[in-house]
């Protein structure tokens, strides 16, 4: 296991809360960061110690990089005019979890084919592969990868259930963007962001600030399967990060928004769905690696 450190989580975070009220995304968020956040490694690569919340971790060198985030809990969804966003309702996240610090790339990817555990080559839409995030796969085909970096690893690897990928996009956060209510210009890549790369491609994975976990790129660039069934709203969401099951298998929850579209779909609390065995250039995901 290769540790790297990771100098944004040092302070305490036992209690913090915050609410947005009136329509808008109601979110509240438990921390804990208790003692040294980041485990030293010996010169074989092993941990001497536990993982704990800020610690960036990679479990071999084609491994995506992970960051580790602290249990808590939040508000999820919200409870405004976007009736797929109803009701706000809070969530426990009884344990750390390790999430991509990045979506996955194009190279993480083709570690898998060469691997012969993934047989897909997915088109890189003529942008290039260096740095960018893979695209063009399927559901099923990232539940592919993920198991296979689960065989190699030793370490269960899936995708995010759709209450995780919320909980690690907020960071705490109660806005309906991270960063704050608006989306500004080159805070991430949409549609309407004002970046170099606006509604005409992807961005390498990196190309903006992190959120307050240390997670890149939850807001645009491409959007992200999650392990959900959809559901046309919250009703009867589970209180705990378990993946909704019910509901409609045949479409997938997509999270995030992308460099095709405006910010309003990038925002935290938006919800979109696609069929799992449709691919498309504005679609990729990033992976999630339980912590025993």
């Amino acid at each position: 296991m290769e540790i790297m450190d990771l100098a944004f989580m040092t302070e305490d975070r036992q209690k913090r809360y915050g609410s947005v009220c009136t329509g808008l995304v109601f979110a509240l968020w438990v921390g804990l960061f208790a003692g040294n956040a980041f485990a030293q490694s010996q010169p074989d690569g092993t941990a001497t110690a536990p993982l704990k919340p800020g610690t960036v971790f990679q479990d071999c060198p084609n491994c995506p990089e992970l960051v580790v985030v602290p249990a808590g809990l939040f508000i999820m969804g919200s409870n405004g005019s976007r009736k797929t966003e109803n009701p706000a309702h809070r969530v426990n996240i009884t344990r750390p979890f390790a999430i991509g610090r990045f979506e996955v790339t194009f190279r993480e990817w083709y570690a898998c084919l060469k691997a012969k555990a993934c047989s897909h080559a997915p088109d890189d839409h003529k942008w290039g592969r260096r740095g960018r995030p893979v695209i063009n796969v399927t559901w099923d085909q990232a539940e592919t990868y993920t198991s296979w970096l689960t065989e190699v690893t030793g370490h269960r690897y899936r995708l995010p259930s759709e209450a995780e990928w919320e909980y690690a996009h907020r960071a705490g956060t109660t806005t309906a963007f991270w960063w704050g209510e608006k989306a500004g210009e080159n805070n991430a890549n949409c549609k309407d962001c004002k970046t170099q790369w606006s509604a005409k491609s992807s961005a390498p994975v990196g190309s903006f600030k992190p959120n307050p976990f240390g997670l890149h790129d939850t807001t645009g660039n491409v959007f992200e399967w999650v392990a959900d069934c959809w559901n046309p709203n919250h009703q009867g969401a589970p209180s705990t990060t378990e993946p909704r099951k019910d509901g409609d298998c045949k479409n997938r929850v997509i999270r995030g928004g992308s460099f095709y579209y405006f910010n309003k779909v990038a925002q935290a609390s938006y919800r979109a769905k696609n069929p799992p065995g449709v691919k498309s250039y504005w679609l990729g995901f990033r992976v999630v690696r339980e912590i025993p």
